[in-house]
């Protein structure tokens, strides 16, 4: 074993122009979102943000090719922002040694509080859809963090119970209105 495989690796070096793209790339997206919740999603335009950042649009086209891609990061962003939130929210009920019960409720009340204080970024992932936007594949992954983690929890809850319609702590009402994503759970 040589002594440097025991060493720390240094972070990578950034240069000037990279933390110059970082925060410029930083900017655009600020201004799309400040323009998404003044306008809407459909009326995106490369031209208004680049206004916008004091910046001509072919210069913000270097940073994204097109509206959609503009878009897309912004799907992007707030998607791994939710999972981030549901995520930390079953973390720290888990930390606490929640029941599956409450840690699935504390990540309902995550996913509401995120949603109460991004209103236009959630109405940008689960509202209309935008005419003439296709998402691409990158959604996907961020898109299943949510999903990811309520179905761990309801995984749990479903090994748990024997009957499906008894889940502990669950109104029964409720637990036969998960049977179907309990079972898709116990599936995957």
């Amino acid at each position: 074993i040589r002594h440097t495989d025991h060493m720390p690796t240094a972070p990578a070096y950034r240069t000037a122009r990279d933390l110059a793209r970082e925060q410029i790339t930083t900017d655009i997206l600020e201004a799309a979102r400040s323009r998404v919740a003044q306008e809407g999603a459909a009326a995106l335009s490369v031209r208004a943000v680049a206004r916008d950042v004091g910046m001509a649009s072919s210069a913000v086209y270097r940073y994204f090719s097109s509206r959609d891609e503009l878009l897309t990061a912004l799907i992007v962003s707030a998607y791994n922002d939710l999972g981030a939130a549901a995520e930390l929210a079953d973390i720290r009920a888990l930390a606490a040694d929640a029941t599956p019960a409450a840690r699935f409720t504390a990540v309902w009340h995550a996913i509401r509080s995120w949603a109460l204080a991004h209103p236009q970024e959630y109405a940008l992932i689960f509202g209309s859809p935008v005419p003439g936007y296709a998402a691409p594949t990158d959604t996907i992954g961020p898109a299943t963090r949510v999903p990811a983690v309520l179905l761990a929890i309801l995984h749990e809850l479903g090994a748990s119970a024997t009957d499906p319609t008894q889940l502990p702590g669950v109104p029964a009402d409720v637990a036969r209105a998960l049977i179907p994503m309990r079972t898709f759970a116990e599936e995957s």
